[in-house]
C-alpha cells in the first residue's frame, strides 16, 4: 500500500498535462447541432459559399485541417456539466493507468524478446492497413463513382492528419520516456527524450481516428466489429511490444476515436 501511494504521489503531478490533453478534444456534433439552422431553412449566398467552402473533397481538406485545429485545441473553452463526463473519465483512467504503468512493463510476461518484436511487427502492419484504408476507399469510390466511399476515404485522412498533429504536439510536450528507458519508469518532462515521447501513442490514435470514420460511416456490425478490434489489436500490440505504456495507448485510442468521430459529425451534421 504505502508503494503504491507513493507512486501515485509520484505521478500526480503529471496528470495535469493529460487532463489538458484530453479536454482539448472536439465537443460532439450535437452540442453544434442544437445552435444550428434547421435543415429547411433558407440560406443566404454568403452562408451558402461557406458551406462549399466546407465541403468533403480534396480541394478542400487542407482548410478543414485548420479548422479542425483550431475546434480541437480551443475546445477546453467550450466544455461544461453536459460534455465534460467523457473528459473527465478518461483523465481519472489515465491516473489509474500511470500509477500501473511501470509494474505492467517491468511484467516478465511483457519482457520477452521474441513477443516484442512479433508485436511490434503486428502494431506496424495493422497500423499500415488504417492508412491505406481512406486511399483504398477514395479510390473505389472513384472508380465506381461512389461518392459515399470517396468522401469517406478523405474524412479518414483528415481525421488521421488530425490525429498525427495533435499526438505530435503532445509528445512535444510530455516528454516521456520509453518503457525500454531506465527500468520501465516512464519518467515525464524528460529533455533527453528529444523527439522520441511515448506520450500518447501514434499507432494507437492513427488506428482509432481512422477506425472512428469507417465504423460511423458503414455502420453494420461486422465493419463494426472488424474496424474497432482491430483498432484494438494495434493498442494491445503496442503495449506487448513495449514501445508504449498502457496509459500511452489508453489516451492515444480515446483521443483518436474522438477526433474520428468529431470530424464525421462535423461534415454530416448527423448526430
Amino acid at each position: 500500500m504505502r508503494r503504491f501511494s507513493k507512486a501515485w504521489c509520484r505521478s500526480s503531478r503529471h496528470f495535469l498535462f493529460a487532463g489538458l490533453l484530453v479536454s482539448a478534444l472536439p465537443q460532439r456534433a450535437r452540442c453544434q447541432s442544437q445552435t444550428s439552422p434547421l435543415p429547411d431553412a433558407p440560406q443566404v449566398s454568403s452562408e451558402g459559399k461557406e458551406e462549399a467552402s466546407d465541403a468533403v473533397s480534396l480541394r478542400n481538406t487542407p482548410r478543414n485541417l485548420l479548422k479542425d485545429q483550431e475546434a480541437i485545441w480551443t475546445s477546453p473553452t467550450r466544455l461544461n456539466e453536459s460534455n465534460a463526463v467523457g473528459p473527465v473519465l478518461l483523465v481519472l483512467a489515465t491516473t489509474a493507468a500511470v500509477t500501473t504503468d511501470h509494474q505492467v512493463m517491468s511484467s516478465s510476461k511483457v519482457v520477452n524478446t521474441s513477443l516484442n518484436n512479433q508485436a511490434s511487427t503486428a502494431s506496424t502492419g495493422l497500423m499500415g492497413g488504417f492508412i491505406a484504408a481512406p486511399a483504398i476507399l477514395y479510390g473505389l469510390g472513384a472508380i465506381h463513382h461512389d461518392e459515399h466511399a470517396t468522401s469517406t476515404g478523405i474524412l479518414g485522412g483528415e481525421a488521421i492528419l488530425d490525429s498525427l498533429a495533435v499526438s505530435e504536439v503532445a509528445k512535444l510536450i510530455s516528454l516521456r520516456e520509453r518503457p525500454t528507458v531506465d527500468n520501465a519508469k516512464g519518467r515525464f518532462f524528460q529533455t533527453s527524450v528529444g523527439t522520441d515521447s511515448s506520450f500518447p501513442s501514434n499507432h494507437s490514435m492513427i488506428a482509432w481516428s481512422s477506425a472512428a470514420v469507417i465504423a460511423s460511416e458503414y455502420q453494420g456490425a461486422l465493419t463494426q466489429i472488424t474496424a474497432y478490434g482491430l483498432a484494438a489489436g494495434v493498442s494491445a500490440a503496442r503495449v506487448l511490444a513495449r514501445q508504449h505504456f498502457p496509459s500511452d495507448v489508453l489516451v492515444g485510442s480515446a483521443v483518436g476515436w474522438m477526433i474520428g468521430r468529431y470530424v464525421v459529425h462535423k461534415h454530416r451534421h448527423d448526430d
